[in-house]
């Protein structure tokens, strides 16, 4: 780092989070101020991605930088072995000060407790929005208030007390805006006077597409629960009214409770001008994967389409990165621990699957940056959500998804084989992804090109089932 000490991190990870409800992504729905100070004042990532667009899976792939195949965490039923080498292990032996506040996901108890923590306090599982309880290094708690304001007081407490002559990473994980998207009183009546514009692709049908999409369990209309939206629809509706008013009571409670996390973000931000630490601290703001906002009549994710694929990520180093800078090149949620390897000074462990996006975040990309990724969502027809297993490449132009229909003894997954499918998606022609163009003429030469890639990447990443 030179002349510079070792920069802090403060990696604040909200869940279910989309990047189309924050107003730096252009957002249609809201307005994300203090989520934009960061975008503002470092770069925004219009095209990073996660390799496995459920909770737990993505968590694991961050603290480890291995894909889930690698760290064990495929599925929601598989516990993370936090015996295994992580970031914030890495991190602490080299000097710094480590804290994880929130939310884990990752199992409780034994060898799934956070480890490589000087400070941890973990909801248990979700957590509650209300009054939770928290296990402040294994002694369980109730907290009184609202888990947002928990989350970030419990944060700024340990700032304030933390050894000034160390650097420090602190994982800020709040539980907001997951299921059931309850808010808090301050935000309880936002929105209670407008409509909230739909998505182009809300009345989508699921022609021309996988069997998949069309037995997904995660429609607006049908599959959303009175829990979700904390009212029985009014009688005498048709079918289309009754559509929107469940988008409609779900798309407000969501956005409440991402305004809290913005508050909440804000806070944050102004704690490290007022201590003179902003100079000198990496803030990132992301989520553990993207989220269907009514897109095409889907809440949830799972799926690789773009709405859930895709992460919201703005990073902030005043020292390193310019502000107000937004790039297109491809980043992964399995580059996030060697970026603050790379930055600390410290050297990325040879067993890491990313890549350090330092060179990125100084407009430096190397020629040979990736511009492809690959996926994989184990969970074959979940009980609840009932989406199909399936993996996949995107280009910056294609996506190809294949469905492989089978469970292949995945926790969480049902022995329900399926036929096997392909999709494949122009992304430029087709941005919404409409159109399954696998099986037109005009794209053979394509799909085999693309199918070539997808099986390279994926031995490439070890992925041999």
């Amino acid at each position: 780092m030179g002349k510079h000490k070792q920069p802090n991190v403060l990696f604040i990870m909200s869940d279910d989070h989309a990047a189309h409800a924050m107003s730096c992504y252009d957002s249609k729905i809201n307005e994300t101020p203090n989520l934009d100070r960061i975008a503002n004042e470092g770069m925004r990532f219009d095209n990073c991605f996660c390799t496995n667009s459920i909770c737990a899976p993505s968590r694991a792939t961050i603290l480890t930088g291995l894909y889930n195949h690698k760290n064990g965490v495929k599925t929601l039923g598989d516990k993370f072995d936090s015996r295994q080498p992580t970031v914030q292990k890495t991190m602490k032996e080299n000097g710094y000060q480590t804290a994880l506040i929130g939310k884990w996901h990752l199992g409780y108890g034994g060898h799934s407790n956070p480890s490589g923590f000087d400070y941890w306090n973990v909801f248990p599982n979700q957590g509650e929005y209300h009054d939770p309880v928290m296990y402040d290094m294994g002694e369980e708690k109730v907290y009184k208030g609202y888990a947002t304001d928990i989350v970030t007081d419990l944060s700024l407490d340990w700032l304030k007390n933390r050894d000034t002559e160390k650097p420090f990473m602190l994982m800020c994980h709040h539980k907001a805006p997951h299921r059931p998207w309850d808010p808090d009183e301050k935000h309880m009546h936002m929105y209670e006077d407008v409509d909230i514009p739909e998505p182009p692709t809300f009345h989508d049908d699921y022609s021309n597409r996988a069997e998949a999409a069309k037995e997904a369990q995660m429609r607006i209309e049908r599959d959303l629960r009175e829990r979700d939206v904390k009212a029985k629809p009014p009688e005498n509706l048709s079918a289309g009214e009754l559509k929107s008013w469940y988008y409609q009571r779900y798309i407000k409670d969501y956005l409440r409770c991402v305004a809290s996390i913005d508050d909440n973000v804000g806070r944050m931000l102004d704690y490290l001008d007022e201590e003179g630490l902003a100079e000198d601290t990496i803030v990132v703001y992301t989520s553990d994967q993207g989220f269907f906002l009514g897109d095409h009549g889907w809440y949830d994710k799972r799926f690789m389409y773009e709405e859930s694929l895709r992460m919201p990520f703005v990073i902030r180093y005043p020292r390193a990165i310019k502000a107000g800078s937004v790039t297109k090149d491809f980043a992964l949620n399995v580059d996030f621990p060697e970026t603050f390897l790379d930055y600390a000074g410290i050297d990325i462990p040879e067993f890491m699957q990313g890549r350090s996006l330092r060179p990125v975040l100084e407009n430096n990309t190397p020629d040979d940056w990736q511009t492809s990724m690959y996926y994989r969502y184990w969970e074959h027809l979940s009980i609840e959500h009932r989406v199909g297993a399936h993996y996949g490449l995107r280009t910056h132009q294609h996506k190809l998804i294949y469905y492989y229909g089978e469970a292949l003894g995945s926790a969480d997954s049902m022995d329900e084989p399926r036929t096997p499918e392909w999709e494949l998606f122009d992304l430029e022609k087709d941005p919404y992804e409409m159109h399954n163009v696998y099986h037109d003429p005009e794209y053979a030469d394509t799909v085999e090109a693309l199918k070539k890639e997808l099986y390279q990447l994926k031995e490439k990443v070890g992925d041999h089932e």
